[in-house]
């Protein structure tokens, strides 16, 4: 399969400059200004395949947006390599441009003032998109992301979840082999998410279009990618599945019961004391038992088995670790011991 993005030992560093306090401070500073170099991405390299569709992603400060400027030829790097569909991109701008998408959630590439598809119809010049070519395409995306009756409205006009379903079909005019996504969901309702979700697969499926997906919601990367890379202080800290990074994470497990009648806890306790020590809870406004166990499916299962042979069960609930709470444990970790976990859910 071939290779999208290929990064090797990237870095990034920004100069930083400082402010002496008070006047004579200032005039110390228009003589000889402090400074400090701060680096924003520290030698990071990931591979991405052509069709893949990858979560990247990282606290704010991570140094994700960096990196996506530098894939993008907005920034060049201070070291290392960066190769997005076999071109450098900062210097081979012209032609390398056309060959990505890019949606940025907080900016937009539509004219405010104009009509949609007066914005589509310049974004065609731009590209040099043949006439055959944007008709088929373009009826396809407008008839998937369901945009037909927005055409004709200004950009102004539109709500956020119509402006950005506009600004994907924007990103895809030129039908390219990668698509950059820098938060695509942010702020939007739940319906609007799902449509432009939906929409992400099927190009994926119908286009073999790579897609790099920058977010904070979570459910985005579990709705869509099987592959994330996490960011830490500009480090990659996990490149691998989500599902290995679940299983090596997802320690914990929650099972919630409920009973046709009321029973002390101590009495539940009991009958669970062999199995596991762990201590149930009850919540009484919900009327519900809960216990929090490892993920050995061996010690739930003969827990569930004590239980429903000893009581009559109304309901039962077996709750998994959520990924935001698993990243978040990732990241109080720290990033040294979550390179040595990484590298063996890797090899």
């Amino acid at each position: 399969m071939k290779d999208a993005i290929v990064v090797n030992n990237l870095r990034k560093e920004f100069r930083v400059y400082s402010s002496r306090p008070g006047l004579a401070g200032a005039f110390r500073d228009l003589l000889n200004r402090q400074s400090k170099i701060v680096p924003a991405v520290k030698d990071i390299s990931f591979t991405v395949k052509q069709g893949e569709m990858v979560g990247y992603i990282g606290e704010n400060g991570a140094g994700k947006s960096t990196t996506i400027k530098m894939l993008t030829g907005i920034l060049s790097p201070t070291s290392g390599t960066v190769r997005v569909n076999g071109m450098d991109p900062h210097k081979e701008r012209e032609k390398f441009v056309k060959t990505i998408g890019v949606v940025f959630g907080q900016r937009s590439q539509l004219w405010w003032d104009i009509a949609v598809q007066e914005s589509f119809r310049l974004l065609k010049k731009v590209y040099n998109v043949p006439d055959d070519l944007y008709e088929d395409h373009m009826e396809l995306i407008i008839r998937t992301l369901d945009i037909e009756p927005l055409l004709d409205k200004p950009v102004r006009k539109l709500s956020l979840g119509q402006r950005m379903r506009c600004e994907l079909a924007a990103a895809l005019i030129h039908n390219p082999k990668l698509l950059f996504l820098d938060e695509p969901t942010i702020g939007l309702d739940v319906l609007v998410k799902v449509k432009i979700r939906q929409f992400l697969k099927e190009i994926n499926e119908r286009y073999n279009t790579t897609i790099l997906l920058t977010t904070h919601d979570l459910s985005d990367i579990e709705a869509l990618c099987e592959r994330v890379v996490m960011l830490d202080e500009g480090q990659i800290i996990y490149d691998g599945s989500l599902l290995q990074l679940k299983q090596n994470w997802g320690d914990q497990k929650i099972i919630h019961m409920k009973f046709l009648d009321d029973i002390p806890v101590e009495v539940l306790q009991m009958h669970t004391d062999s199995v596991a020590q762990q201590k149930w809870m009850y919540d009484e406004k919900e009327q519900r038992y809960s216990i929090v166990l490892g993920a050995d499916e061996e010690v739930i299962s003969q827990l569930i088995k004590h239980v429903v042979e000893a009581f009559p069960i109304k309901d039962i609930h077996i709750e998994e670790t959520s990924t935001e709470d698993i990243i978040q444990k990732i990241y109080e970790k720290g990033s040294a011991e979550n390179d040595n976990k990484a590298a063996k859910a890797i090899g």
